[in-house]
C-alpha cells in the first residue's frame, strides 16, 4: 500500500447521498471518504468497518487514529499545515502526521502496534513524500492512547482514539500539496512559543494540542527516552480548542452521545446472574427514550467548561433513577402501558417491578462508585446531590398522591409537586454537569437555575400533551395522568 491510490487501500461503497453531501470538495479528498477506516468503542476495541465519511459525517463514530511525532537528529519536530482542500479541518496546524490505520489484516495488527506503524509509513510517504526507508518501522516508538471528539461544524466532527507515536529520523520532506500545504521544524521552545500565541492565522489543530499541552513531556523530545505508558487519556470533547467552531443542533448533540451512555447503562442493569430481574431492570430502557436527563450532564459541562467520560457516567446513573422512578410510577398510578410497552409489573409481575425498582436505586449508586471516570473525591459531592434528587422526587411524588383524593389543586401546589417530581432531576443534571466541568460558583448556580426552568417547562408541556395528543402518540392512555390526579 506504499504508492496511493484509493484502487490500492480497502475502501466502503458510500451511500448514494454521498455526492451531496460532498458536493464542492476536491475530487481526491472526496474519493478518500470513501476508505474504510476501523471502528471502535471508547476503549480501542474493534467493531467493524466504516467508511472516513460516516466516522466524521454528523455525529461520526469513534474509530482508530494516529499521531506521529517525528524528530530530526537536531531534536526539532516537524509540523505540517493541512492542505485547504481538506474536507474536515483544512488550513490547521498539526503534527508531523495524522491519520487513520485502515481496515486490513496489516493495519490491525496489534502485536508490537505493528498496525499503526504501518498505517503511519504508508502516510508519510503519501501526505509528505517521505520515503519508507528513511523511517524503517523498527524505529517508531509507540507512546499512548488519547481519546478526544472535536466539531468543526455542524457537518463534520473528529472522533477518535488516537495511537501517539515518536520517531527519531532524518528526513527527506516533498510534501504532497493536496494534503500538506505547508511544513516547519521546531524546537521545544518554539513550539511552546506557538501554542501560547495562540495565532488565528497559525491556529493549531485540537488533536495537536491536546497531544502537545496534556500528554507529551520532555522524553519524547529525546531517542529512545519515551516509554509507553498503558493508558487511554479521555480528553473529551475540545471543539473549543478550534477557533470558530459551530456546534450541532441539540438533537445532534445529544445522539453524539447517546450510544456511550445506553453502554453504562445496560453494562450496569446486566450485571447480574439473574436474568428475570435483568429483563425487568431493562425493559423500559429498551422501550428507548430521549435520553435528555441522561446526556445533560456532558451537554452542560461542554458548555460551561471541561469535558470527561465520568459525566457520561453519572448522566447513565441519573438515567437508571428515572427509569427507576418509572416503574414505581406506573405501579402506583396502574398505568398498564410504557412507551408503547407493557409497564414492567404488566409484562412481568408486581412483586418483581418493586424488587427491579428497588435494585436500579441502588445500582445507580453502585455505578457511580466504580466508574472509571470519576474520581473517588466527586463521590460525596454526587452522593450528596443525587440523593437530594431522589429526596426530592419522593416528595413531588408523595404529592401527587395525595392529591388524587382533592377536588381542586392550586398552581402553587402543582408548581411544588412538579419541582420534586420532575424539575429537582433536571436541575440535578445541570448543576453536576457544570461542577464536574470545573465551572465557578456563579456559573454553577446560572445552570442550576436553568435547569430546574428547563425541568418545570418540560412537565408542563407534558401534562399538556397528556390531554391534547391520541393514545398512538403518547404510547400510553390519552389522559391518564390526569385521570389518575
Amino acid at each position: 500500500m506504499s504508492g496511493y491510490a484509493i484502487t490500492d487501500v480497502p475502501t466502503i461503497e458510500l451511500e448514494a447521498d454521498a455526492s451531496e453531501v460532498l458536493a464542492g470538495s476536491d475530487s481526491v479528498q472526496e474519493s478518500l471518504m470513501a476508505e474504510a477506516v476501523i471502528q471502535v468503542t471508547e476503549h480501542d476495541e474493534v467493531i467493524g468497518a466504516i467508511s472516513k465519511l460516516d466516522s466524521h459525517h454528523q455525529i461520526g463514530t469513534y474509530h482508530r487514529a494516529f499521531s506521529v511525532l517525528l524528530f530530526d537528529s537536531s531534536g526539532r519536530l516537524l509540523l505540517q499545515r493541512r492542505a485547504s482542500h481538506k474536507i474536515t479541518f483544512p488550513d490547521v496546524w498539526a503534527n508531523s502526521c495524522c491519520s487513520h490505520p485502515l481496515y486490513s489484516e496489516d493495519e490491525m495488527e496489534l502485536n508490537n502496534d505493528l498496525g499503526v506503524k504501518r498505517a503511519a509509513i504508508r502516510k508519510l510517504e503519501q501526505e509528505l513524500g517521505i520515503s519508507p526507508s528513511q523511517v524503517s518501522i523498527d524505529k517508531f516508538e509507540f507512546v499512548t492512547k488519547m481519546r478526544y471528539q472535536a466539531r468543526q461544524d455542524e457537518n463534520w466532527i473528529e472522533r477518535e482514539v488516537d495511537h501517539c507515536m515518536v520517531i527519531h529520523a532524518d528526513v527527506d520532506v516533498n510534501p504532497n500539496p493536496n494534503e500538506v500545504s505547508e511544513i516547519k521544524w521546531v524546537s521545544q521552545t518554539e513550539l511552546e512559543e506557538l501554542l501560547i500565541a495562540d495565532d488565528p492565522n497559525n491556529v493549531i489543530a485540537p488533536w495537536f494540542r491536546c497531544i502537545a499541552a496534556r500528554v507529551m513531556d520532555d522524553d519524547w523530545w529525546r531517542p529512545g527516552c519515551a516509554k509507553p505508558d498503558g493508558l487511554i487519556h479521555d480528553m473529551g470533547d475540545v471543539s473549543h480548542m478550534l477557533p470558530g467552531s459551530t456546534g450541532a443542533d441539540l438533537n445532534t448533540s445529544i445522539a453524539e452521545v447517546k450510544d456511550l451512555v445506553e453502554t453504562r447503562i445496560e453494562r450496569a442493569l446486566t450485571h447480574t446472574s439473574l436474568d428475570r430481574l435483568s429483563g425487568a431492570m431493562m425493559h423500559l430502557v429498551e422501550g428507548g427514550g430521549k435520553r435528555l436527563r441522561a446526556t445533560l450532564p456532558w451537554l452542560v459541562a461542554k458548555a460551561v467548561g471541561d469535558t470527561h467520560s465520568g459525566l457520561l457516567d453519572v448522566g447513565a446513573a441519573i438515567e437508571i433513577i428515572h427509569n427507576f422512578t418509572l416503574v414505581h410510577d406506573d405501579i402506583m398510578d396502574d398505568d398498564d402501558i410504557r412507551r408503547g410497552r407493557p409497564a414492567v409489573h404488566i409484562a412481568y409481575d408486581l412483586p418483581t417491578a418493586i424488587n427491579a425498582g428497588d435494585a436500579m436505586l441502588a445500582i445507580a449508586f453502585e455505578a457511580m462508585a466504580v466508574a472509571e471516570g470519576i474520581e473517588a473525591e466527586l463521590l460525596p459531592f454526587l452522593v450528596k446531590r443525587i440523593g437530594r434528587m431522589v429526596r426530592k422526587c419522593s416528595e413531588g411524588q408523595q404529592l401527587d398522591i395525595e392529591f388524587e383524593d382533592r377536588e381542586t389543586v392550586s398552581e402553587e401546589e402543582y408548581i411544588t409537586m412538579i419541582h420534586g417530581k420532575t424539575a429537582a432531576m433536571f436541575l440535578t443534571c445541570a448543576e453536576v454537569g457544570s461542577h464536574l466541568a470545573g465551572a465557578d460558583l456563579d456559573t454553577i448556580q446560572c445552570m442550576h437555575d436553568w435547569g430546574l426552568a428547563v425541568g418545570l417547562c418540560f412537565q408542563l408541556m407534558d401534562d399538556l400533551i397528556d390531554v391534547l395528543s391520541d393514545s398512538d402518540t403518547l404510547g400510553k392512555p390519552s389522559g391518564s395522568d390526569v385521570a389518575q390526579g
